[in-house]
């Protein structure tokens, strides 16, 4: 079975965090990962996995990603385009198995998802979330990880796969 992992990073926090993730689907399936600039097609996938950063309680645009610039060195690329914009431009078969992380600062006040948004995008699409949108923390805009989140994202993961028939 084929699994695409597509993510939009700015400072390269979420690319960790969708390998992380790749590294716990791998045990089940053949996994690719891939910058959402670099337009992946999803044809063929048995799933698909979505993860962005939360820029302005949601899914980045245009001037969420050049403020978030403004705020550190970006990953080239970066501003072009992002997941939202991905999805938009997506089609998928009804019923295809999906699922959505997001990277978010670690304040516990602060609300807001680009998971939830992602997975409510892509369940309009026809698809079928197989598992509820999972979040993991950043220590600042710009990082780093919070310790254990790594892991997190791998167990995270091998849920997904779980969750997925065949």
């Amino acid at each position: 079975m084929r699994a695409l992992v597509v993510y939009e990073s700015m400072f390269g926090n979420t690319a960790t965090i969708a390998r992380a993730v790749a590294d716990g689907l791998a045990e089940t399936f053949q996994v690719t990962v891939a910058d959402v600039h670099s337009r992946p097609p999803a044809t063929g996938m048995d799933l698909l996995v979505v993860g962005a950063p939360t820029h302005a309680f949601g899914l980045s645009r245009p001037a969420t990603r050049a403020d978030a610039a403004r705020q550190g060195e970006v990953r080239t690329g970066a501003q072009e385009y992002g997941v939202r914009e991905y999805l938009d431009a997506l089609s998928l078969p009804a019923g295809a198995p999906v699922a959505a992380f997001d990277t978010k600062v670690n304040k516990p006040m602060l609300t807001g998802s680009a998971a939830r948004k992602a997975a409510r995008k892509l369940h309009g699409l026809g698809a079928r979330v197989v598992l509820p949108a999972q979040s993991f923390r950043v220590g600042g805009t710009t990082g780093p990880l919070i310790d254990g989140e790594l892991e997190r994202a791998r167990q995270w993961a091998r849920s997904v796969a779980a969750a997925v028939p065949g």
